[in-house]
């Protein structure tokens, strides 16, 4: 997925439905996991933050029947902070989620939010890496969702 915000604009404070993507794979099998990544590209006041919130939610189909929160949510966190007036900051936000008890298909709705009352902007793609059986990638995550309760 790929979006635009415009602080107190267009796509700020905004939840974005992500599309449902299917775990399972012919060769592999149902992953077991994955890392959300968001790639993040904002211009930024001085002083100005973005903050990430969400959360994910799974279902029996490709359509979201049965369709129902996942895990906990993600708490609002802030991922980049503006320390010159009009600084493009880039960085990249990880999220590992645990998928052992997940439905077949999963989608994350991610929620960005500035501080700004105008002018900052964010530019933002996110993508749900797989991976299967047990195996957990490397983690540089903000936070962790799914698993056992």
């Amino acid at each position: 997925i790929n979006k635009t915000a415009t602080a107190a604009g267009g796509g700020d404070n905004t939840e974005v439905n992500c599309a449902w993507v299917d775990r399972q794979n012919d060769d592999f099998g149902l992953a077991m996991s994955a890392k959300l990544v968001i790639i993040v590209e904002a211009v930024l006041g001085i002083g100005e933050t973005l903050t990430f919130a969400g959360n994910f939610q799974d279902a029996s189909d490709i359509a979201g029947t049965d369709a129902a929160d996942y895990g906990d949510a993600i708490t609002a966190t802030i991922v980049a902070t503006g320390e010159s007036g009009g600084e493009t900051v880039d960085t990249t936000v990880e999220i590992d989620v645990d998928l052992a008890h997940a439905k077949q298909f999963i989608r994350a709705q991610l929620t960005p939010n500035m501080s700004a009352g105008s002018a900052d902007t964010v530019e933002w793609s996110a993508a749900l890496v797989f991976y299967g059986h047990s195996r957990t990638p490397a983690t540089a995550a903000i936070d962790t969702v799914g698993g056992p309760a």
